[in-house]
């Protein structure tokens, strides 16, 4: 070998020495935190290392390097926040980087409450476009599974799934009749749940006080729910009452996963209105008798005694039959007025009637379409309704009239007593019941509930710190494996070798929701440093603007076939 090929040799094995020498064990190494894993275990202080997107060890990583490191000393360390209930669906069409969410730990959204963004058909499509509000956008994609790849692609800062909505199933083949669905309709509904499934759907949502999902008995959900079931689907339900027929409501729940197979889950779980906040022990006992008996029956809750929904909740069925602009046609009716005035009066309604669960003075208006109208944000409808010299149900009808809209409000429904003492049963996760939205542009034209800003910081903040009500560990349990498990996602939610690498680094001492009824549009403080699938999202409280979000599909997924 000639001199100059030998030197040439050893040059290049020194470099490649060298170069050995100089890589790092691994992408990331969060070091001295303590590591609440989200099994419920104790916490350890320890160190997690993390490659590409996925743990690789969760361990002492003193002599190990990386290329990049997070001095966690201080801190909590727990997997990314599962938000059990988001309507995170229009906001991250228009801005992916889930702001309120992902400023309290959340990395990832489940969506589907009854509605879902498909299956859409083109009647559809025309209807959600002349139905937008503030947030404007166009619809370009027509299943769910569309939906999601079409957001994931467009760039969204944390991970999203979805239950296919039994109220979209419905409208796509009913329309907004008042009937069963005929032997052939039922037939197709089932087949678009199947193909929800293999899209990568969790399973069927439903939201039953509503119109048309309340037309719907419990035999069509029975069926729907089997067909999720074919593919290992979950069900998970808005009751068909939350107030005067709540009992019998969790028993059609119940009724629906013992005939199907299907696990099933409550979504927000509620006592409301006062004179119903003693049944809610009577839910509990049902609940745990169902699960004892074997049967896997959990609920997920918003973390304040006040809900949020539209001024239709206060409005019987029969007057929303045929969707929004017949509910508005019905509402300029001397007759219907008249006869509405009257069924909204009723304590005992056989419908859910919020009117008379909150009372005019609990129902705080919170968003409108129309300019005129947006002086009455912040207002309830006793204030607005005396302002207008007009009765409170007039005054509802009236709004939804003029601002040709459902009318956003904030219901003041259930009791704080009741809040503490779900948020201490061991099988209800949290969802905040509210978009990922920010404190800026079109998102603030609106009015809010707090919840959509603090829901999970109040968890570690007001109810585990201050009030002691749950400790951090179990806080975090219950907001991370747990709903993974109720989901049927098994590599989220806990921090394991192997597991994606979702992580939230928050001080315990600090962390607390701001937002509030006056003032809701206030980010929550205490996250310093968020990851989702392994790229940092948070760093020190700022969002760094990446977008690592991916989909997270169900069983039933047909990709899972090709990996």
């Amino acid at each position: 070998m000639k001199i100059k090929h030998i030197f040439l040799f050893l040059l290049l094995a020194l470099i490649g020495a060298c170069s050995d020498n100089s890589k790092k064990d691994y992408d990331l190494i969060i070091r001295n935190g303590l590591i609440f894993d989200g099994s419920g275990n104790a916490p350890i202080s320890s160190d997690i290392g993390i490659n590409g997107h996925f743990i690789s060890l969760v361990g002492d990583l003193s002599n190990s390097t990386a290329e990049n490191e997070i001095n966690a000393e201080g801190m909590a360390v727990a997997p990314g926040f599962i938000n059990m209930l988001s309507w995170a669906t229009q906001p991250l069409v228009i801005d992916g980087r889930a702001m309120s969410d992902i400023k309290q730990g959340v990395t990832l959204e489940i969506m589907g409450e009854g509605r879902s963004m498909g299956p859409l058909n083109e009647s559809m499509k025309i209807r959600e476009k002349n139905r937008q509000s503030n947030i404007k956008y166009d619809i370009e994609w027509t299943t769910l599974g569309e939906y999601l790849d079409f957001i994931v692609e467009q760039g969204v800062s944390v991970n999203v799934a979805s239950y296919v909505g039994a109220t979209t199933i419905r409208v796509h083949e009913l329309g907004y009749e008042d009937r069963a669905p005929t032997s052939d309709e039922l037939e197709r509904m089932k087949q678009l749940v199947r193909n929800a499934m293999r899209e990568g759907a969790l399973g069927v949502g439903s939201s039953l006080i509503y119109t048309p999902a309340n037309f719907a008995e419990t035999d069509e959900l029975i069926a729907l729910v089997s067909a999720a079931a074919e593919y290992n689907g979950r069900y998970i339900s808005h009751l068909r009452s939350e107030a005067n027929k709540l009992e019998e409501a969790v028993l059609e729940l119940i009724k629906i996963s013992s005939i199907t197979g299907a696990p099933a889950e409550i979504y927000h779980l509620k006592a409301a209105g006062k004179k119903n906040w003693y049944k809610l022990e009577n839910v509990f006992n049902l609940i745990e008798t169902a699960k004892a008996s074997g049967l896997r029956i959990s609920a997920n809750m918003y973390t304040y005694a006040a809900a949020a929904t539209g001024l239709d909740a206060t409005m019987p069925p029969w007057s929303q039959e045929g969707g929004h602009d017949e509910w508005v046609k019905r509402l300029k009716s001397k007759k219907n007025r008249d006869l509405l005035s009257e069924e909204m009066l009723n304590a005992d309604s056989d419908w859910e009637n919020f009117f008379m669960q909150a009372g005019p003075e609990g129902i705080l208006l919170t968003g409108f379409k129309n300019p005129d109208l947006k002086k009455y944000i912040g207002k309830t409808l006793s204030e607005v309704s005396k302002l207008r010299g007009t009765s409170p149900q007039i005054t509802a009808m009236d709004l939804v009239i003029e601002d040709n809209s459902r009318v956003d409000a904030v219901f003041f429904l259930m009791s704080e007593e009741n809040v503490l003492k779900q948020i201490k049963k061991p099988w209800i996760s949290f969802g905040s019941d509210a978009g990922a939205i920010a404190n800026e542009g079109v998102f603030i034209e609106k009015g809010a509930h707090p919840r959509a800003y603090g829901n999970f910081a109040r968890v570690l903040g007001k109810y585990s710190r201050d009030e002691k009500a749950i400790s951090l560990t179990e806080a975090i349990r219950r907001m991370t494996s747990l709903p993974a498990s109720n989901a049927g996602i098994y590599d989220r939610g806990q921090l394991k070798k192997d597991y994606y690498a979702d992580i939230v680094v928050f001080d315990p001492e600090e962390i607390v929701d701001r937002a509030t009824f006056e003032k809701p549009h206030q980010y929550a403080v205490g996250v310093e440093h968020v990851f989702v699938n392994g790229i940092q999202v948070l760093n020190y409280g700022k969002h760094t603007g990446a977008t690592p979000g991916m989909v997270v599909r169900g069983p039933g997924w047909s990709g899972w076939d090709t990996e």
